[in-house]
């Protein structure tokens, strides 16, 4: 069953590809993007948005921690090639898509493929064939406030579909605004 917003963070326990801990709800606002496989190209499409808009969210108090249910030597081969300014984890077991209750489905990745061409012949760029060797498990965006709570949830309804930007940026800049009340 879909998480509901508002609700506490499931405690599960990740560690990032270089074996660091990852902590959700530790002071500062974060986007948690489940994606699916490290060689998917609508993944990997995405992940490059995220990294050129990573300056202006973190400069407003967001982290970004990305989960791709892969093992690491693909998340370094296929997301961490190119530098990232967030955090990246692999878990190829699932523990937690499966904990944030992301769901598969096939029809979905069909559809990503006729509603995102452009996304999937960027990401196709980044991947190669691989890319073409995914599953059906879809994408999952969850904006986690500073106490640890999902503030808003947001499950894919095709492989290529995630939490619009703009939304992101609001839910930075409230926190920023926030954080600027409680100093005045």
């Amino acid at each position: 069953m879909k998480l509901l917003a508002p609700v506490k963070t499931p405690q599960i326990s990740l560690v990032d590809i270089y074996g660091q801990p990852v902590q959700i709800g530790k002071g500062r606002r974060l986007l948690l993007s489940l994606f699916r496989e490290a060689t998917c190209p609508f993944c990997n499409f995405r992940v490059y948005d995220l990294t050129n808009n990573y300056p202006g969210l973190s400069n407003m108090g967001l982290d970004i921690a990305v989960v791709f249910k892969s093992d690491r030597e693909d998340v370094l081969k296929f997301i961490a090639k190119r530098p990232r300014p967030f955090l990246m984890i692999a878990d190829p077991e699932g523990i937690a898509h499966e904990a944030f209750a992301v769901n598969t489905s096939m029809w979905s990745k069909i559809k990503a493929m006729l509603l995102h061409p452009f996304a999937m012949m960027k990401g196709m760029g980044m991947v190669g064939m691989r890319g073409m060797a995914t599953g059906n498990l879809m994408p999952a965006d969850f904006l986690i406030d500073e106490t640890g709570t999902v503030v808003e949830t947001y499950y894919g309804v095709d492989a290529g579909d995630h939490i619009p930007m703009e939304r992101i940026e609001l839910f930075a800049a409230r926190g920023l605004a926030s954080k600027l009340e409680s100093k005045i």
